[in-house]
């Protein structure tokens, strides 16, 4: 049972799926964060904004087509979620607000991020179907084992069009290699044929 408990531990802490960052948001500036996530994962989002007088800040989340997901005003502490619908690569961005009149100073800006199994609450989910603290601990493990096949699937299906891709590659290569090789015989034949009709030309070879 210890042992099942701390294989189960040591996956968990090796596909974590939590992000967290602070960095220095500069006045009337924009700083965004991306990444490629796959279909139908949640994502979770802890900010917290220093207060400024006068400054404003907002967040937006948006795909690689534009669509916003999630996007709030004026923010100083909150959270934010979202569910992907397809495999994209997404950004959320923080924007700061200064008006003209005003200089304005840089705001600490903290971010912590879960995707996944780490995004969901299970002690609610736990709570609303009346699940023993066992059960909700095995309905976790189950969704985490889960994930990690998925992570190998996708994995695989990435290697597999990279695989593709190089092959594809080392044969475009080659063909290019053969034709330039025609090209250069070809062009060597019509050099020498060329030059034979030239000097015949001038009577200097037979």
């Amino acid at each position: 049972m210890e042992f099942t408990a701390l294989v189960a531990a040591v996956i968990a802490i090796l596909i974590v799926n939590v992000d967290g960052i602070m960095w220095k948001l500069q006045p009337n500036a924009q700083k965004c964060l991306k990444e490629e996530l796959q279909s139908n994962v949640l994502v979770t989002g802890d900010y917290e904004v220093q207060e400024a007088p006068g400054q404003k800040v907002d967040y937006v989340v948006r795909d690689s087509k534009g669509h916003i997901l999630s996007q709030k005003e004026d923010i100083s502490k909150g959270k934010f979620s979202f569910v992907t619908e397809n495999y994209d690569s997404f950004e959320i961005c923080f924007i700061s607000r200064v008006p003209p009149q005003q200089r304005g100073i840089a705001q600490e800006v903290s971010l912590v991020t879960k995707r996944g199994v780490e995004a969901k609450n299970y002690e609610g989910l736990g709570e609303a179907a009346k699940l023993k603290p066992l059960e909700v601990e095995l309905k976790r493990l189950e969704d985490l084992s889960d994930a990690i096949v998925q992570d190998f699937s996708q994995m695989r299906k990435r290697e597999e069009e990279m695989r593709d891709t190089n092959e594809s590659t080392n044969s475009r290569v080659l063909y290019f290699s053969i034709f330039s090789m025609c090209c250069l015989l070809g062009l060597a034949t019509w050099q020498v044929l060329y030059l034979r009709r030239f000097f015949k030309a001038k009577k200097l070879i037979e």
